[in-house]
């Protein structure tokens, strides 16, 4: 697949769904979402998206609306306020990071992640999922503990108001990288249960990625640059996610105008 070639454009959620299964080389979809495009020169591995719908929502036994002073929601499970190196990792621990915040017309709202470390055998891998529930997470495709040994579970939540809403889910080998102008990035409505305003943008890219740029259907830009040390998460940049082999962004389209297309530049 090229680097200039979107996958998707006016169509249904099935027609979504089955572009990007053949262009990801056996991509799984969750919930099709409103936009998702995988961009860059080579084929990737599978990777599952629960991107929530304007109707129908997948979250695999997770609550669909959690309190935001607790969000991601329940009250099991630590979280970890220092990422701890690779050798310390506990997988029963989830490393939540804030990957954006904002106001809105005068509500506020967020985007963070939660990171499951790869669990070393299965016994880890038990503990992992009895954790997970307690948060009310489920991994996606783990019939079995067995399922997430050397695997890495990401979740991410979208906060607006009062409610979150889980928004995208993936378990993904612990080696999985992306390269060069790999990107992946799913699209959909700031407001839980909005059907248009398409205008929240949340995507991954390499590690060494320096710039992406949001471009919006009135044909202006916002250009996403790598964060510094200082930048605030109400700045939009692109951060590292505790735990997350990938790099994140988060942009916001102005109001009035709805995401076109999203890739890295440099």
């Amino acid at each position: 697949m090229s680097t200039d070639r979107e996958t998707s454009h006016d169509m249904s959620d099935s027609d979504i769904a089955l572009l990007l299964a053949d262009a990801a080389d056996e991509v799984e979809i969750g919930i099709a979402p409103y936009q998702a495009v995988l961009r860059g020169g080579r084929r990737r591995r599978a990777r599952r998206w629960a991107v929530a719908a304007a109707t129908a929502l997948v979250l695999a036994g997770s609550s669909a609306t959690l309190a935001v002073a607790g969000l991601p929601g329940g009250d099991g499970g630590q979280v970890a306020t220092q990422p701890p190196g690779p050798a310390d990792a506990d997988p029963s621990r989830v490393l939540q990071t804030t990957l954006a915040t904002g106001t809105d017309r005068g509500t506020k709202w967020r985007v963070l992640i939660n990171v499951w470390s790869a669990p070393r055998d299965e016994k880890q891998a038990e503990a992992q999922r009895a954790a997970m529930a307690l948060r009310g997470e489920t991994p996606p495709d783990a019939h079995d503990a067995s399922d997430l040994v050397g695997k890495i579970t990401y979740f991410v939540y979208r906060g607006y108001g009062g409610k979150s809403t889980k928004v995208m889910e993936n378990t993904v080998p612990k080696t999985d990288r992306l390269t060069g102008t790999d990107l992946m990035s799913g699209s959909l409505p700031l407001e839980p249960g909005g059907t248009k305003d398409v205008r929240l943008v949340i995507g991954y890219v390499a590690k060494t990625a320096q710039r992406v740029n949001c471009t919006w259907t009135n044909e202006t830009a916002t250009a996403v640059e790598k964060a510094g040390s200082e930048t605030g998460t109400d700045v939009p940049a692109i951060r590292s996610a505790a735990g997350s082999n990938y790099n994140w962004f988060v942009c916001l389209a102005p109001k009035g105008t709805e995401y076109q297309t999203a890739e890295v530049i440099e």
